[in-house]
């Protein structure tokens, strides 16, 4: 199983305390050696690293983990091949345009069967499920809305309604921005944590790390980390129940909904009852 990292907050923040953590389950803490990214919005921009070697070993991952880079949204994956060879065309996040934003995408989970029709406006440039079902999205997407983005609200139903179908197919644990919110899709394995004054120590599970959130936050900063189990082992982190799909803005689950098709059970091949 890959592994997800994402961030919203209502100001900029840097993501160098979590990615410690999530850094090392790149071949050091576990097992996932097959490539790692990272993308930052800033403003209308976005600040993408790939690498296809191990995020515990990559020297590009030494410097996102020593760079403070401040950021309203961050997704980052460390990647386990299931579909597709080892090489940068196949790293995750993926970047594409849409009403005149950048679109990230990170994927954790498999999508066997998912071949969908896709014409031609977005097309995957390697192998990967992850990288159809991300264009396949953006395309419904634009189906639905034409030429005019959406209000956060009306986006979150499209993306409730196409999540439907893709969960119907496999496994797909994923995250989504837009620069402005975050979108996160637990099928089989998520945990978030939002956090707000007042501040407390943490302490990562994967590092001998800790820091004092109070010493490096203001009263009014919300952060909400999401990543596929928890980074630290001395908060609270919710355990997002299967089947769940949630929208964060400024450093708060806002909303939730359910994909009423259920998570894919691997061991029988179809749906979870």
């Amino acid at each position: 199983m890959c592994q997800l990292l994402g961030m919203n907050c209502n100001v900029p923040t840097d993501i160098c305390f979590s990615f410690t953590g999530f850094q090392a389950r790149g071949g050091a803490t576990d097992i996932h050696k097959d490539g790692w990214g990272i993308a930052f919005f800033e403003g209308k921009g976005v600040r993408l690293f790939l690498d296809p070697l191990p995020s515990a070993s990559s020297p590009v991952a030494e410097l996102v983990r020593h760079y403070p880079i401040r950021s309203l949204n961050v997704i980052a994956h460390i990647r386990r091949a299931t579909q597709g060879s080892v090489g940068l065309e196949n790293t995750h996040p993926f970047q594409r345009e849409l009403w005149g934003r950048y679109w990230i995408f990170a994927h954790n989970g498999h999508l066997p069967d998912f071949q969908p029709e896709l014409n031609g406006e977005f097309l995957p440039v390697g192998q990967t499920d992850s990288e159809r079902a991300f264009c396949w999205l953006l395309q419904e997407l634009r189906r639905r809305f034409g030429e005019q983005m959406p209000d956060a609200a009306s986006l979150f139903a499209g993306l409730h309604e196409l999540t439907l179908d893709l969960a119907g197919h496999g496994q797909c644990n994923y995250l989504l921005s837009w620069g402005e919110s975050l979108v996160a899709h637990c099928s089989t394995r998520l945990a978030c944590i939002e956090r707000q004054a007042p501040f407390a120590e943490a302490h990562l599970k994967d590092q001998d790390l800790s820091v004092d959130f109070q010493e490096v936050t203001s009263p009014e900063d919300r952060v909400a980390v999401i990543a596929t189990t928890p980074l630290t082992d001395n908060e609270t982190w919710r355990i997002l129940e299967p089947g769940t799909l949630c929208l964060f803005q400024d450093g708060c689950l806002s909303r939730e909904a359910a994909t009423l098709a259920g998570p894919f059970n691997p061991l029988t091949g179809g749906l979870a009852r």
